[in-house]
């Protein structure tokens, strides 16, 4: 990538705010060490752009639903696997996918070489829609209520914690992860204490605590 010139955009660690995942830097000044600076903290720095050979492969991101299909460059010698996250350029917007699925010749894999995958499947988590599922402050679980929050990503829900979005507070009693999260003991958790990241929840119990009677609707 030694051909980057001044206002390009591409994807980097950060030193300063994300050392561990890749986030939009803006090319300052080309050369043999570019001069880059992070979109997310404007920390400035200088990067050598390595030249790896890349593959350019389809992808299917699916959001709240829907679902686009684009293009993106894969280092020829990387090995994907679902659940990891990257960066995704459209025109439209720079968008944090997943991987949820690689097709290869021989089907859907986990795990597979960039140079098998033919097409990554994948769903936005810069931002998402949590699945809530409520019953009233007295306890009873006979009626409940089921809606949907829109929160960034990284959102992080307790169990024990009350939450307020607003008309709607609430107190999280359980967690239910993704089958793509990493890092969780159990795919499903209710002790206080207990943390889920929003793009990893795939719904969320919790008490109602805005009113002690509910109404019919």
């Amino acid at each position: 990538m030694t051909d980057a010139t001044p206002g390009d955009r591409i994807a980097l660690p950060c030193p300063a705010c994300s050392p561990d995942l890749e986030t939009v830097h803006e090319v300052l000044k080309p050369g043999g060490h570019v001069t880059v600076r992070c979109t997310d903290c404007d920390h400035v720095h200088k990067e050598q752009l390595p030249e790896d050979e890349t593959l350019e492969r389809s992808v299917v991101v699916s959001q709240d639903g829907d679902s686009f299909t684009a293009q993106v460059n894969v280092p020829a010698e990387e090995e994907l696997s679902v659940g990891e996250e990257f960066l995704l350029e459209t025109e439209e917007a720079v968008v944090t996918a997943r991987i949820t699925s690689l097709e290869t010749e021989d089907g859907r894999e986990d795990d597979a070489a960039a140079e098998a995958v033919e097409t990554i499947w994948s769903r936005a988590v810069g931002n998402v829609s949590v699945n809530v599922t409520m019953h009233p402050k007295d306890g009873t679980h006979d009626e409940t209520e089921s809606f949907k929050l829109h929160v960034p990503g990284d959102y992080e829900f307790v169990v024990g914690e009350t939450e307020e979005f607003g008309e709607e507070e609430f107190t999280v009693e359980g967690i239910h992860v993704r089958d793509d999260a990493h890092g969780y003991d159990h795919e499903n958790m209710d002790h206080d204490g207990d943390m889920g990241i929003a793009k990893d929840i795939n719904r969320l119990y919790v008490r109602d605590e805005s009113t002690t009677a509910w109404s019919a609707w």
